[in-house]
């Protein structure tokens, strides 16, 4: 079969593998439709470190090809979303409450970090039955594509926020993540979600999806911005979606003495985050960081497709190119400049 694969740091391509081959609880699926994402891009950077031929790719829906024997819920031909996440629901991680971590720090990140990913003519899913879940006739491929990393990544971090109804929130960066923590913010009824963005085009979505505010990071000081909007008294919650050590250190100045700190971004430069000591009360001001990776399970992807099947949200507004799986060189390009206005690419593999 043909995968699409980090080479080594900074070089990717096309290379033939064997096709994967189902244990006694995988699946085996043949994708229809997947999303590139930046954390790709961190990767080929070398931001996990040296890969060799390691197929790229979390993102996909597509059709069960294979189940191995004790798969109960799954079928051949059945169509699926697969979750970006996908734990070992047996570990002492998932046993105690985190089973995006599988016993090790990222350790239920296993597409394109410890296993081959989902560019691929075929790709291989661990503990199916908990990792998989049914797409909804009424459900299109790319709207459920969304559920399998961004809907479910940046809702998380709306929910670790702990944000009051009618509380208030500023979410930094406005990428499909933080578009999404947009939306989460609003589902979770904040009474005033601030927008940091400067893309114009960004700035619309943060609004279709919630915004209240928009603050544009290249006119204004962005926190004194932020402190204005709120009367001087910052936020109950800020989010931090970009994975940039100067919007870290902002969340934590504008973050009100015992509000929540939410991280979901991507830290793939530098050695430290920095954290303001006089913005954190001098490590007293009661003011929690809390972080998050996208949550895996059934469960959690029923749930968001279930958003998707009652029309609340619709992701696929994200969606500004689309690649066939050929072309897909461009496609992480441009998530890797951001030029042409680009936030989500589709890769269509039929």
């Amino acid at each position: 079969m043909q995968a699409y694969v980090m080479r080594s740091i900074g070089e990717t391509g096309f290379v033939e593998k064997n096709r994967p081959e189902a244990g006694p609880n995988d699946a085996i699926v043949q994708p229809t439709l997947g999303l590139v994402c930046t954390s790709d891009v961190h990767t080929v950077h070398g931001a996990i470190g040296e890969r060799e031929d390691i197929t790229l790719g979390h993102e996909a829906v597509g059709i069960v090809e294979e189940v191995g024997e004790a798969v109960e819920i799954f079928e051949p031909g059945d169509r699926v979303a697969v979750g970006a996440i996908t734990p070992d629901w047996g570990s002492l991680a998932a046993q105690d409450g985190h089973p995006s971590q599988s016993e090790q720090a990222l350790g239920g990140w296993k597409f394109a970090n410890v296993k081959d990913g989902v560019f691929a003519d075929y790709f291989h899913v661990n503990d199916a039955d908990a990792n998989m879940a049914l797409i909804p006739d009424s459900v299109s491929d790319e709207a459920a594509a969304y559920v399998t990393d961004m809907m479910s990544t940046g809702f998380r971090a709306a929910e670790r926020a702990d944000i009051p109804v009618g509380g208030t929130v500023a979410v930094f960066a406005q990428g499909p993540v933080g578009l999404m923590a947009t939306q989460g913010a609003a589902l979770q009824g904040a009474g005033q979600i601030i927008a940091v963005e400067n893309v114009p085009k960004r700035q619309e979505f943060a609004e279709f999806y919630g915004a209240d505010e928009i603050v544009d990071y290249t006119e204004v000081d962005t926190v004194e911005a932020i402190m204005d909007l709120t009367d001087g008294e910052g936020v109950d919650a800020a989010i931090e979606a970009l994975g940039s050590n100067t919007t870290f250190q902002n969340c934590i100045e504008v973050t009100k003495p015992g509000g929540v700190i939410s991280n979901v971004g991507y830290h793939g430069d530098g050695e430290y985050v920095d954290i303001p000591r006089e913005a954190w009360g001098v490590g007293m001001a009661e003011k929690d960081i809390v972080t998050s990776l996208c949550p895996g399970g059934r469960l959690r992807l029923q749930r968001l497709l279930r958003l998707l099947e009652t029309k609340k949200v619709d992701p696929t507004r994200m969606t500004t190119h689309e690649f066939a799986f050929d072309e897909i060189d461009e496609g992480f390009h441009l998530m890797d400049s951001k030029e042409e206005g680009i936030i989500k690419p589709v890769i269509k593999f039929d």
